[in-house]
């Protein structure tokens, strides 16, 4: 179990406090209290012992520690930040950087460092010898900013976002009104009441799920702004040990984003559902079995949502004109989607602005047109406020009525965008969006439709176009058109970003991800999938032809994907919110009841097109599972080889190794010591670099890591052997491709690590400085020399004995996607002129 040792402040600069007595005095209060206190970290209920002063109280807390402002601006705490501090603690650093110093029970002689650049706002006059903090220290100072417009309160901006939202978040649902009529009466309306009960139900369908579950609820439960199935994943995982990504440390819990819960009262029924979901491996399978199944069901959905929408849009043609055959329109179709695919190369940099005007037009259009089909042909649908007509609808149709809610769902498509790309703008422009313009918009297109059903009841296959009003025809149609190209859109971008997180998380096949905006770092093209998709959305619509068969499994996409989200919901307000037992009753009750009810409708119709989705989710575990479980098993394979500190040792004083100037980088995947692959290349080429720095790149369940968090240093002891460890962070919407080469960024956070002095005592800041100078020099002069780069190239087989079913994932699935796939060194665009490769094989 990691200990720590706090180091003793330095008092002897009595100017610094001289200003405020009743500070000195806690300081040294605190000094004291911190040498009787043990604080561990990584037990199975840890406790947080933290102290936080003001000059005329101290009080002790066992809580999550979130200071106050006033607080924050008078003193620095353990483990202070310079953005919250008014004191300095113990130490100088030259660069003014942040360190973290820790001591391992393994490897005790290894130091860890954090760097933190100096915020801009300060500078190191006003606060000398400004630094660190430690990561034994839950209240590490929080990192603001690095999430861009979330959290602003500025109502200009938060309009603008509005705006933006309508035209990226509401193309799916947006465009339900084209289709939802004629996919629910398949058989023709048999009773006039049924039209006020299929209104009924998709009115309290739109209230329940879109607004009260996504709008009010699940939208809160984003991970530092952002959204979708990972999202609510990773929160699970930094509130409670359930994550199995073997590579986490203590010190990642330190980063400004990730959340640590510490146990309170252990009968409250959160600590016990706590207490069970990371005692048993099983539920923490099943967590990582639900978040890959919702990503699984989403992509599905983004193959599903360009069929049916162009589909439909195109469709209006056969209004116009008799020529325009079923099979015409299909091919039309195809064309369109052809094209949507082949210009996604380009990007979508000013989406929001693009997109907006046409889909607010879209909106205004179909308010309009049900706001004149309301008042001309029936006002009295409004009855259908009335849920008694549900009941009545189900009494009358029975059976047809439960088999009818599979069309009476696709009101609800897209649903999930709103919580998935909700990295792009905020919880508050979503909420004005949806309540101010898209609900509106939509009750009143619905409520028109029926309208004029009820006048023309034979001709509901294509009630959208009929309904319109003939002069509105041709801007109808276009404005369709473009509305269903911008609902492909976003559902196409929305599953390149769902990929780019289960890949940040090693739960998807190394692939190449483009950020097509330097503005918007959320916005990627993934090429691979981008052709898979569109040959997905050709072949389903050449295949299905119509949106009521496409309609089926469209369903089946979108209603598991929102079950699984509820599912979700459910455990983190036991877990997180800690909400009141009778309030998640209700929620499972109501909104949860509703979902199950909706998906065992479309479940009825699996073998008319229902298997579709299932199809490409089968296909997406069984690529993302294996992946995955090689990818622990390789991991934790290095972790039982790992090379010791003495191995290191022997090695680098080895009479029989050559040594050279220049500067060696090994990339691996290993965040708790230095692979096996190390000690391969030396016994194959006896030959080491003056400076030796092993980088392990890894992702935190987090949406996102500030910069100057993002390095983890150790040095290999002694100080002369000139071998470096780190570990580089980031979260899975992180750009990993920075501004400035890689290698460069690293040498300057190296260069801070050696600089600094580790909270030694005044005394003996001068002769580490000078320690400290020298190392720099020798790291410059490596550098200069020449920079290698030492990229391992496993191959992974099963070891004998092994299981037919093992063999099978290792041997050919896992390899098959590994060398058709990108590999692991073009993540930093690592030049090829200095790149070298060293094979090992992994019996696994």
């Amino acid at each position: 179990m990691p200990s720590h040792t706090c180091c003793t402040p330095s008092v002897s600069s009595a100017h610094r406090h001289s200003h405020s007595p009743s500070l000195f005095f806690s300081i040294i209060l605190e000094e004291e209290i911190r040498k009787l206190a043990k604080i561990s970290f990584g037990s199975p209920t840890p406790t947080q012992l933290y102290i936080t002063t003001t000059p005329f109280e101290c009080f002790f807390s066992l809580h999550h520690p979130v200071l106050p402002e006033s607080v924050g601006t008078t003193m620095s705490t353990p483990g202070g930040s310079r953005r919250n501090s008014n004191m300095t603690t113990p130490g100088g650093s030259k660069r003014n950087s942040n360190a973290v110093h820790i001591q391992e029970e393994e490897e005790h002689d290894y130091q860890i460092h954090s760097h933190q650049t100096p915020d801009p706002l300060l500078s190191e006059s006003q606060f000398p010898g400004l630094k660190r903090h430690d990561s034994l220290d839950m209240e590490a100072a929080k990192i603001h900013g690095h999430h861009g417009h979330h959290g602003t309160k500025d109502w200009g901006v938060i309009l603008r976002l509005a705006f933006q939202s309508i035209g990226v978040v509401y193309g799916d649902i947006g465009t339900s009104p084209l289709y939802v009529y004629a996919s629910t009466f398949t058989d023709g309306i048999k009773h006039q009441d049924d039209i006020l009960g299929v209104l009924s139900i998709i009115f309290y369908t739109i209230t329940l799920i879109p607004v009260i579950k996504y709008v009010l609820i699940v939208l809160h439960a984003n991970d530092n702004g952002d959204g979708g199935t990972f999202a609510l994943y990773s929160n699970l995982c930094q509130y409670a040990k359930v994550g199995l990504i073997p590579s986490a440390q203590a010190e990642d819990r330190e980063v400004s984003n990730f959340e640590l819960e510490l146990p309170g009262d252990g009968n409250t029924i959160s600590s016990r559902v706590k207490k069970n979901l990371e005692n048993s491996n099983f539920a923490k399978f099943c967590l990582l079995f639900a978040a890959m199944l919702g990503t699984s069901m989403v992509i599905g959905d983004g193959i599903l949502t360009p069929s049916i929408s162009v589909l439909s849009a195109v469709s209006g043609l056969k209004e116009a004109t008799d020529a325009m055959t079923e099979g015409r329109i299909v091919i039309i179709s195809v064309i369109i989607l052809i094209t949507l695919f082949m210009v996604q190369r380009f990007g979508t940099d000013k989406v929001g602005y693009s997109f907006a005007p046409i889909i607010c037009v879209w909106f205004a259009l179909i308010s309009g047109i049900g706001v004149y089909n309301f008042f001309k042909f029936d006002p009295s649908v409004v009855k259908a406020l009335n849920p008694k007509y549900i009941i009545d609808y189900f009494k009358r149709n029975k059976k047809d009525a439960w088999i009818s809610l599979g069309g009476i769902v696709l009101a609800i498509t897209g649903t999930e965008a709103m919580f998935a790309d909700l990295g792009h703008f905020t919880v508050k422009s979503i909420q004005i969006s949806m309540g101010f313009v898209v609900y509106p918009a939509l009750i009143t297109a619905y409520s028109g439709q029926a309208s004029w059903l009820r006048k023309h009841s034979d001709d509901v296959a294509d009630t959208f176009f009929k309904s319109a009003p003939d002069a509105l025809y041709w801007p109808v149609f276009v404005v369709a058109v473009m509305a269903a190209i911008i609902a492909s859109q976003a559902m196409i971008s929305g599953t390149f970003s769902i990929i780019k997180q289960s890949l940040s998380l090693g739960c998807f096949p190394r692939v190449q991800v483009v950020h097509t905006s330097a503005k918007y770092e959320g916005q990627v093209f993934i090429p691979e999938m981008n052709y898979l998709l569109m040959i997905g959305c050709v072949l389903v619509t050449v295949s299905f032809r119509t949106t009521e068969k496409i309609g089926h499994a469209y369903g089946i996409a979108v209603i598991f994907a929102e079950t699984l989200t509820s599912a979700f919901m459910v455990v983190i307000m036991l877990v997180i919110w800690k909400t009141n037992v009778l309030l998640v009753i209700l929620y499972v009750a109501v909104i949860s009841t509703t979902e199950y009810i909706y998906l065992s409708s479309v479940l009825y119709k699996f073998g008319q097109g229902g298997y579709l989705p299932f199809s490409f989710a089968v296909v997406l575990m069984f690529i993302m599972c294996t992946w995955n479980y090689v990818y622990r098993a390789k991991y934790n394979y290095e972790l039982d080889h790992k090379v010791s500190r003495e191995v290191i040792k022997d090695m680098v004083a080895d009479t029989n190794t050559c040594h050279m100037r220049g500067l060696a980088i090994f990339y691996s995947e290993l965040a708790h010591g230095i692979p096996p692959i190390f000690k391969h290349y030396v016994e194959n080429v006896p030959a080491l670099h003056s400076v030796l720095v092993f980088v392990s790149i890894k992702s935190l369940p987090v949406s996102r890591v500030a910069p100057e968090e993002r390095f983890l240093f150790r040095r290999v002891k002694p100080n002369d052997l000139y071998v470096f460890r780190c570990v580089v962070r980031y979260g899975y919407t992180d750009v990993r491709n920075e501004k400035e080469p890689f290698e460069k960024i690293l040498i300057e956070r190296l260069k801070d690590f050696v600089e600094s002095d580790y909270g030694v005592l005044e005394e003996q800041r001068q002769q580490q400085g000078r320690i400290g100078d020298e190392d720099v020099v020798k790291l410059d002069k490596a550098w200069k020399s020449g920079v290698v780069h030492l990229v391992g190239e496993h191959e992974i087989v099963s070891r004998a004995g092994s299981s037919i079913g093992k063999r099978f994932l290792i041997d050919y699935a896992y390899n098959f996607m590994k060398k058709n796939l990108r590999q692991s060194y073009s993540v930093f665009e690592i030049p090829h002129k200095r790149m070298l490769k060293v094979g090992m094989t992994y019996e696994l």
